[in-house]
């Protein structure tokens, strides 16, 4: 019987194990950590989305420049394809309102036991505390483990080491070194779906009482390096040192590229999306007798809370009362972003094993018989459920391509 290795238990592994331990093909699954599946429990912990329900072309899109590569993998196992297989796991799964796709519990646990139970009833072996070391000059794979190393033979490799985020649960990006020896060319790991830091730091006052709360319904502009226009609206949560939520983590791909092209990326907040600039006019420049200016912002335009917080914190005094200035900074108020938070607390990584050294069956062309899946591969995409469907298809295209390359062979 062929034996195949497959290296690294999150999403991704976990489906080549399962392609091919269902065409009858010897699986040995190996971790690093003391369990599977990690970053997959952690990050259903606040509601486990596990895809988007949008038309495919919209889904597609979320890839960006990778779009086209990822393209066979979502054809052959597609959001929808997803929604079968984890009902087959005995999980159901519904549509939110915004289009979310997420397991009738709304938990990541059940849905990894019942896919855990079935990969050993069909054979897998899981053997944790191994982590990987690269080659020994015999091409046997190395692992380090509690007492020393051993060597493992295989037929064929496959590699989903996840990215650099989250190292704590085994994402660290140690695998690039040892593929970089093997002469595979990796784009670098950097931040995605992440946080991002301000020019200068936030006064004590706003940092202590206002970070980790929400500005809620935002809307957010800003021009990239390309100079292409990109304008979203939602939720931000300011940090110790900048901001980060949902309406960030969407827009972390050309914020970051922009920054590392201009220095720094100045964004316009919009802290009242709902009206004109001419409303806010108004509203402001009523008169507002003894009250105090926080007590007339909220009476007259809503602006309370952390958002007149972040305009006292980004106006001069002369600004916050002036009624025609402080109506615009409203409408538009510029935040000056200088850099990313560091990649070990970013949601995801972009970068990884470049897809020209790759063939359509995701096999490393410069090392016949290990393929590579997941995060580890050079591409990105928002939350929603686009990481996570993306890691599934690739694994189960490199489980598909492990699968031919030892029937040819």
């Amino acid at each position: 019987m062929r034996a195949v290795a497959v290296i690294g238990g999150g999403p991704a592994g976990l489906m080549a194990a399962e392609v091919l331990s269902q065409a009858g093909i010897r699986v040995d699954l190996y971790d690093a950590m003391p369990s599977v599946g990690r970053k997959f429990l952690l990050a259903g912990v606040g509601g486990m989305n596990i895809t988007h329900a949008e038309p495919f072309e919209a889904f597609l899109s979320r890839y960006g420049a990778r779009a086209a590569l990822i393209r066979p993998m979502l054809e052959a196992f597609s959001p929808e394809a997803l929604r079968a297989w984890s009902l087959g796991l005995g999980v159901e799964t519904f549509v939110g309102s915004s289009g979310r796709v997420f397991p009738r519990e709304m938990k990541a646990a059940p849905l990894l036991r019942a896919w855990l139970h079935r990969l050993r009833e069909a054979g897998v072996r899981f053997h944790v505390r191994h982590r990987w070391l690269g080659w020994a000059e015999d091409s046997s794979l190395r692992f380090a483990v509690p007492g020393g190393e051993v060597a493992v033979k295989a037929d064929a490799v496959v590699l989903a080491l996840g990215g650099g985020s989250w190292a704590k649960l085994g994402s660290d990006g140690a695998w690039v070194q040892w593929l970089a020896q093997a002469g595979v060319e990796v784009a670098p790991l950097l931040p995605s779906n992440c946080g991002f830091e301000v020019a200068g730091d936030w006064s004590e006052h706003l940092r202590s009482r206002f970070a980790g709360q929400p500005l809620k319904t935002v809307a957010l502009r800003f021009t990239d390096a390309a100079g292409h226009p990109h304008e979203r609206r939602g939720e931000l949560m300011l940090s110790d040192s900048g901001i980060e939520g949902g309406l960030i983590y969407a827009l972390s791909a050309p914020l970051r590229d922009t920054i590392e092209a201009q220095g720094a990326v100045t964004l316009q907040l919009d802290l009242a999306p709902d009206k004109t600039l001419e409303r806010v006019i108004v509203e402001v420049s009523h008169p507002r007798g003894a009250r105090s200016l926080s007590s007339h912002l909220q009476s007259r335009s809503g602006i309370r809370g952390v958002k007149m917080a972040l305009l006292r914190e980004l106006l001069p005094a002369d600004q916050l009362n002036d009624p025609l200035t402080l109506a615009h900074a409203i409408k538009s108020l510029p935040l000056t972003l200088v850099r990313t938070r560091p990649l070990d607390e970013a949601i995801s990584s972009a970068g990884g094993v470049r897809f020209e050294v790759l063939d359509e069956h995701l096999m490393l062309r410069e090392l016949p018989g290990v393929f590579c899946a997941g995060e580890m591969l050079d591409w990105e995409a928002p939350t929603g459920g686009y990481l996570l469907t993306a890691c599934l298809a690739s694994g189960r295209a490199a489980g598909q391509g492990a699968l031919n390359y030892g029937a040819e062979s």
